[in-house]
This record gives C-alpha cells, sequence and structure tokens, in this order.
C-alpha cells in the first residue's frame, strides 16, 4: 500500500502545497504593491536591493522584521495578545484549502464550500478583536472596536453577494459554483463559450462583494482601525518583528485568497474558453485572482479614507438593500427562466 493510498498523507500534502503557494504569492503581491504604487505616484520603488528591479525587497523587509526584538506590553494580556496573529494566518490558510484550483485540484471539495469559506474568513474579526483588547492600550482598543463595527458591517453585504450567485448555482459547491459557470450558451467551431456570472447577471453582487472584501481586509478606504493620523496604528500598535510579520503577510495572503474566492463565484474560476481546465486551470485561476489583486491595489493608492459614518452609510444604508435586491431579482429569474 503507497503513502499516497492513504487520505491523510494526501490531505496533508496538498494542505502544505497550499501554504508554499500561498506564501510565495503573497510575497509577489508585496513586491508588486511596491512597484505599481510607485508607478502611479511616479516614483522609482524598489530598485537597488537584489538588483536592478528590486527584487529582493520584500526579502529584506522580511529579515528587518525578524531581526526586531519581539516585545509583549507590560498590562497586555500575554497569550491572547501572543495568539492574534496566528488565528490571523490560521483564518487564512483554512479558507484556502478549499479553492479548486481544476477540476481535480482541490485539496478538499465539500458540498457546503462557500459556506464554510465565509465562516472560516470571519474567524480574522475575531484575530483583530484579541489584538485590539489584549495590548492594553487605548489606541489598539480603540482600533478594535473600529474594526468590530466595520467587519460585522460588511460581512451582511459580502454573504447577501454570495446568496445571489448560490441560487443561479443551484449548488453551495465552490467546484460546482464553477462547473454551473462553465456551461456553453453557444459555440464558436470547436470552442463553448460560455459567461461567468458577472456577465450573466451578478454584476450588483460582484461590485458588493468585492467593496466588501476591501472593507473585510482593512485596506484603503475601509483602513478605519489602523487611521495612522489618529491611532498611530490601531490594533497593530503594540506589535512588533515576528507578530506585526504575521498581520501584514495575513493581509495579503487574505487579499489572495479572498480575490481567489470571487474569481471562482464570478469570474469562472479555472475556467477560460479553449482551454483544458486540468491542465491550465491553476494559471487560469491565478490570473483572475491577480487581476483582483491589482484592483485592490490600485484602490488603495487612488481613493481616499472614508470617515466612520461614510463607512457605516455605505454597508447599511446602500449596499445591504442592494444585496436583498439583487437575490430578489435572481431568485425570480431563477423560477421564470
Amino acid at each position: 500500500m503507497s503513502l499516497l493510498d492513504n487520505v491523510w498523507v494526501v490531505l496533508a500534502l496538498k494542505l502544505g502545497i497550499a501554504v508554499v503557494v500561498v506564501f510565495a504569492v503573497a510575497l509577489v503581491i508585496m513586491f508588486a504593491e511596491l512597484k505599481v504604487s510607485a508607478h502611479m505616484q511616479h516614483r522609482v520603488g524598489p530598485y537597488f536591493a537584489g538588483g536592478r528591479w528590486g527584487w529582493a525587497q520584500v526579502f529584506a523587509e522580511a529579515l528587518k522584521f525578524l531581526q526586531k526584538e519581539d516585545l509583549t506590553p507590560r498590562d497586555a494580556d500575554r497569550p491572547v495578545f501572543r495568539l492574534a496573529p496566528m488565528v490571523s494566518l490560521l483564518a487564512t490558510f483554512a479558507v484556502i484549502v478549499i479553492i479548486p484550483l481544476s477540476p481535480k485540484l482541490v485539496a478538499v471539495d465539500l458540498d457546503l464550500g462557500i459556506f464554510y469559506a465565509l465562516a472560516a474568513g470571519s474567524v480574522s474579526t475575531i484575530a483583530i478583536l484579541m489584538a485590539g483588547w489584549s495590548s492594553g492600550s487605548k489606541y489598539s482598543l480603540i482600533g478594535g472596536l473600529r474594526a468590530g463595527a466595520q467587519l460585522i458591517a460588511y460581512e451582511l453585504p459580502l454573504v447577501l453577494a454570495v446568496v445571489g450567485v448560490v441560487i443561479q448555482a443551484g449548488t453551495m459547491s465552490m467546484v460546482g459554483i464553477t462547473e454551473a459557470q462553465a456551461q456553453p450558451l453557444f459555440h464558436l467551431g470547436s470552442v463553448g463559450i460560455s459567461l461567468p456570472y458577472v456577465l450573466a447577471g451578478q454584476i450588483v453582487g460582484f461590485v458588493i462583494f468585492m467593496i466588501a472584501v476591501l472593507a473585510e481586509l482593512v485596506r484603503i478606504p475601509f483602513d478605519m482601525p489602523i487611521a495612522e493620523q489618529e491611532l498611530v496604528m490601531g490594533y497593530l500598535t503594540e506589535y512588533s518583528g515576528i507578530r506585526f510579520t504575521m498581520f501584514l503577510l495575513g493581509e495579503y495572503a487574505g487579499m489572495l485568497a479572498m480575490s481567489a474566492i470571487a474569481a471562482v463565484l464570478f469570474l469562472g474560476g479555472y475556467h477560460f474558453w479553449g482551454l483544458n481546465a486540468d491542465w491550465f486551470g491553476p494559471f487560469v485561476l491565478l490570473g483572475k485572482a491577480l487581476l483582483l489583486v491589482f484592483v485592490m491595489i490600485w484602490f488603495r493608492w487612488t481613493w481616499p479614507r472614508l470617515r466612520e459614518d461614510q463607512l457605516q452609510s455605505l454597508a447599511w444604508r446602500w449596499l445591504v438593500p442592494l444585496g436583498l435586491a439583487n437575490i430578489a431579482v435572481t431568485a425570480v429569474l431563477k423560477v421564470v427562466l
């Protein structure tokens, strides 16, 4: 009996590969943000580290953080303070494992896949609250409370946007949702042309989902929990060294994870016209996810930060009603058509 016949060995192998890939792509996204933001602001950006293009800048930054002293405030709740960065990373990896890279290349294909992804992703909210409450700092506490209010407000639009997709696909399986978008509407020669849900009735859900994801990741224009001008660094104020790096890595890995989920739900996942999903699926999905990551970077460096009242108003007055309307329209069309 081969080791690969053992389901637990195969699962552990898949998880290990997923972790390595996520870390590698997260480093690429960090470098991309440095270069893209520099280009948008007519700066050179990283240039010397590693050579002409500054490709080693992220490794230099990581080495810098690893060399810094790992401090714990005297008044902090030490176990909770130290555990919070780990919880933040674990939430991201818990989401990554159920994202299908191809019809067969998925760690676990759950029947309730998207439900699990939303539940696991929301654990990052707990990590931020843990960090804010346990730091023993008023800046961290205010940042944690802001984060709690923000993430609760935008969790609802996020779920409502997904419900429309689930109704249209008729399943909560991530593979099932992807395959539902692969049904061809017509053929050009031997190539079947299908429309992803973003072009087949879920454009409103897609916009709501991406706005809510930016808020969930606490990125500009939704970075009120950090707000350097007001809270020093918000819930991250008292963190240093490796624990600060873990939060930073969790943010960029979260960008990849949520972009991949958006690609599965709205952009057809690993399918693309004329390409074999078994062979090219991982590259197609990664390309779509990185395109959405670019949009997130673009938003960060072009939009001003929202005020707290504007942030809450956008969620409760606009996104929630639009999400409910999208569900109603999708349900009616699903029955009628």
